[in-house]
């Protein structure tokens, strides 16, 4: 069976940024750098691996910079040239003429709200989520996260969730899935239940910032209430999909760095920096100095 393709995908990217503050006063939290690029910048890359081609910016007040970073800076790029300087470093931020779009989320009223403002630009196609503090990296001589899961819908359709493992007492943190029976990577999902008690979650298999839904869930939040924390859970509007269509997890084969903590982030620039052969042995040396 076909399945139509994603094409599409959106970025929340209207948040505050305020467990990185002052840094994020007056630069999105999605544009700190990741060694040389921005988190943003990795979450874009893995959706063109996969296949997307239009990308869905939700953006809030003072983030009009995630949108010029993917725009031609032609001051920039003129003294480059000029300077005899290769411009293939800023060819990633390039974007094809309207494949870039940005929507406004005005209110901060939680993650649902922000895909449902997207409602418009997605239409009545599926469509894929990042969110960008989730750094996913493959494997060396592997595929990105979104690829993984493009594969398996154009296998079974439906909905996806990627998802992995966490310590039990962590799971009040995160969106949880009730499992079914599995298959490898693939999971059957039969609930979804948001921050949840540790004693009263149905698995230790958290969602982990990549998804593929079906346009019908964009109906589902036209009308849905508030959730946990007071805010419009896109968890809770997936769980109405149960039942009603596929839907299956799909534990990443790859590495997770959550880069919406300060730890997180530190741990991810380290160890994308020791991975790089042009910087991995210098930056060696110096961890082992400053731990001597």
């Amino acid at each position: 069976m076909s399945h139509k393709p994603i094409k599409k995908a959106v970025f929340p990217v209207a948040g505050l940024g305020t467990r990185f503050l002052p840094a994020t006063k007056a630069i999105p939290k999605e544009l700190l750098p990741i060694v040389d690029r921005p988190l943003i910048q990795y979450a874009v890359d893995e959706a063109r691996e996969a296949g997307i081609e239009q990308m869905i910016f939700v953006t809030g007040r003072g983030k009009t910079a995630i949108i010029e970073h993917f725009d031609m800076a032609f001051e920039l790029e003129s003294t480059m040239s000029e300077r005899g300087k290769s411009l293939g470093v800023l060819e990633p931020t390039r974007a094809t003429p309207g494949d870039i779009i940005a929507v406004r989320q005005q209110v901060p009223l939680g993650l649902g709200h922000a895909i449902w403002c997207a409602r418009a630009i997605v239409g009545d196609e599926p469509f894929a989520i990042f969110l960008p503090d989730e750094l996913m990296v493959a494997r060396e001589g592997g595929t990105g996260c979104m690829k993984q899961m493009v594969e398996t819908y154009q296998e079974l359709g439906g909905n996806l969730i990627s998802v992995l493992e966490v310590p039990q007492e962590q799971v009040s943190s995160y969106g949880v899935i009730d499992p079914g029976p599995s298959q490898g990577a693939i999971t059957e999902v039969r609930g979804l239940v948001e921050k949840p008690p540790v004693a009263a979650a149905p698995s230790n298999k958290i969602v982990s910032g990549r998804y593929i839904l079906q346009p019908e869930v964009m109906r589902v939040l036209e009308t849905q209430g508030k959730g946990a924390g007071g805010e419009i859970q896109l968890t809770d509007a997936m769980a109405q999909m149960i039942g009603r269509q596929p839907f299956h997890a799909v534990t990443f084969d790859g590495t997770r760095y959550d880069c919406g903590s300060k730890i997180g982030f530190v741990e991810a620039t380290l160890a994308l920096a020791l991975a790089r052969p042009d910087m991995g042995g210098d930056v060696r040396e110096m961890v082992q100095r400053l731990l001597a």
